[in-house]
């Protein structure tokens, strides 16, 4: 009896313990696991993670299911974000036409330059060939006539070079590029660092617009003329931009909150905007209007060479001296158009433009915020201080020595012997 009872017993644990191990490797009889339900958690931190598509829970729980139209429901943006966006795509837009129509007229400046010297040179060679053929007088004048309409559509060329500039059409183009690209990050950095308001969309606007108006894109109508009667800095903001209150100007109180300004901050900003205004700005408006002044020279001596050359040729073969002027004048135009186009005498007027309208608006920005009664509206001093010594490339001890050097050379009477900017 008692060895039935635990044969019994064996017999029933056996079974058992089969049980429990059958439990326990039945995963290893599935060939397949189970999807894993994602939790809202979960889901928050793959957003994070840069997850472009969102994972949709399985569950259809309300709670998780309201959570999740909220975050991706449309009508939670504000209307000013959504219009500075439709702001931030007409900028990239812009980006795109400019780089592509610089890049456009780049080409123009190579290729009408090499043109207009190649018409110019053969000109020239077939005016020499002329003054020394003794042949029949047939060849003589196929000779002179093709020299002569060769000049002439030299001259005709180097006229329409002269009048559009494409080199400096280009720098324009880079300029304007270069400038929308700046305009693109800030509006970037406005979306990301608060939430923006209709201000923020129409001083968007407006930059836009002004950005228009200073670099625009056709030729007919609205170029820009590059023959001033005086240098003119660049300026592309948009003229209320810098419009403060400037009347009846306060004593600033700096005991409580003074939001990063101090009085010591004030005068030295003062003293860096004395160092442009008689440093940098005056020396590149002086070498503006120098490089003007020659590139109106220039521009009016070489089609007046090709003309004189395109007359001169019609009397080639009636002695030595009337083959020296088209020779002559069709070789020194030639030069000429090299050292104006060639050089790019147009884009370094340019770039003095768009370094003078820098340095103004340095200035424009600077005043503007110390007319500023209201400490509390201001930018923050210590930002303001590090993006002005960026912007001129100096360092913030750099910058507050500058102003010390200023303050000196003002007291002790003698000029300051550096610039403002170490950049340009």
């Amino acid at each position: 009896m008692a060895s039935l009872q635990s044969s019994t017993c064996l017999s029933s644990s056996c079974s058992s313990s089969s049980r429990i191990n059958a439990a326990v490797h039945v995963p290893k009889l599935i060939p397949f696991s189970l999807p894993k339900i994602p939790t809202t958690r979960k889901l928050v931190i793959e957003e994070l993670n840069g997850f472009t598509t969102p994972i949709i829970p399985i569950d259809k729980n309300d709670s998780t299911k309201k959570i999740f139209d909220e975050s991706y429901n449309s009508s939670t943006t504000s209307k000013a974000t959504i219009q500075l966006y439709a702001v931030l795509e007409a900028v990239a837009d812009r980006i795109e036409m400019h780089d592509n129509i610089g890049q456009q007229r780049q080409n123009w400046n190579t290729l009408l330059l090499n043109s207009t010297n190649m018409i110019t040179l053969t000109a020239t060679t077939m005016a020499g060939i002329a003054a020394v053929t003794s042949g029949a007088d047939d060849s003589l004048l196929v000779l002179k006539l093709s020299a002569a309409v060769l000049f002439s559509a030299a001259t005709g060329l180097s006229l329409v070079m002269n009048k559009i500039q494409p080199s400096q059409l280009a720098e324009e183009q880079r300029n304007a590029t270069r400038l929308f690209k700046q305009l693109q990050t800030q509006i970037k950095t406005a979306i990301a660092l608060r939430n923006p308001t209709q201000v923020d969309v129409k001083d968007a606007m407006e930059k836009v617009l002004a950005l228009d108006k200073a670099y625009p894109l056709p030729l007919l109508g609205a170029m820009l003329d590059k023959f001033p009667s005086k240098y003119e800095p660049a300026a592309w903001w948009p003229s209320t931009l810098f419009q403060k209150k400037m009347s009846d100007r306060k004593v600033m109180q700096y005991s409580k909150k003074t939001n990063g300004w101090s009085e010591e901050l004030e005068m030295e900003l003062r003293e860096v905007i004395e160092v442009v205004k008689n440093k940098d700005f005056e020396d590149y408006e002086r070498l503006g209007n120098l490089v003007l002044k020659i590139n109106k020279i220039l521009a009016i001596s070489g089609p007046l060479l090709t003309g004189i050359a395109a007359m001169g040729s019609a009397f080639v073969g009636n002695g030595s001296w009337a083959a020296i002027v088209p020779v002559m004048a069709g070789a020194l135009a030639t030069a000429i158009n090299a050292f104006e186009h060639g050089g790019q005498v147009g884009m370094v007027f340019e770039m003095y433009r768009y370094c003078g309208g820098f340095f103004q608006l340095i200035e424009n920005d600077i005043e503007a915020t110390l007319e500023e009664n209201d400490l509390e509206r201001r930018e923050n001093g210590e930002l303001f201080e590090m993006k002005v010594a960026v912007q001129l490339g100096r360092s913030l001890s750099q910058l507050r020595e500058l102003a010390t050097k200023s303050t000196s050379s003002r007291i002790e009477g003698f000029a300051i012997d550096e610039f403002a900017s170490k950049l340009f």
